[in-house]
């Protein structure tokens, strides 16, 4: 790769970084290029780009954005995995991923400019999705609705039984 190439590659990655609201950092070291392009699968589907580039050049590209906090963690093979969107998906498949696969170590992340280590980014894995928290908000919000209109029914459904018992009492 010559100096122009590497120039275009932290630059365009930089672009990328800039709006990442997370980024992991993973030892690669080990993993077959089946299993590595399997994870790159299941990470797109998750809204996150994997990639692989030299220290040096991804240190260049974190200058100036919230992954900046990283730099120091950048040794030896070094992978990395950022999304623009939620970050939960991405934990839970690099975290999955690191379990079915020993060698496959996760070294750090960041989120919002904060740094994670390894055990944060498990914890951060075993949260619920951005689609279970909605559905878990909504279902608090219509809980109170749904239980006073239950009671709003609950009168005269009421006062018809008690109707029913009388007019069964004056049968009778």
């Amino acid at each position: 790769m010559n100096r122009t190439n590497k120039q275009d590659l932290v630059v365009e990655l930089a672009a990328k970084l800039v709006d990442a609201k997370a980024a992991f950092l993973a030892d690669y070291r080990g993993i077959n290029v089946e299993k590595v392009n399997q994870l790159r699968a299941e990470l797109r589907q998750t809204g996150a780009e994997y990639r692989v580039v030299k220290n040096t050049l991804l240190r260049r590209a974190t200058k100036g954005t919230s992954l900046e906090c990283l730099a120091d963690d950048m040794i030896g093979p070094t992978a990395l995995a950022f999304v623009l969107d939620d970050p939960v998906a991405p934990a839970k498949v690099l975290s999955n991923f690191a379990k079915a696969n020993e060698k496959f170590e996760l070294k750090v992340g960041a989120l919002d400019g904060k740094k994670l280590t390894a055990d944060d980014i498990r914890a951060l894995a075993e949260l619920p999705s951005r689609e279970e928290l909605l559905a878990k908000m909504l279902g608090s919000i219509n809980a109170p609705v749904s239980n006073f209109v239950g009671v709003l029914a609950a009168v005269p459904r009421s006062l018809v039984q008690v109707l029913g018992a009388i007019q069964d009492k004056k049968a009778a």
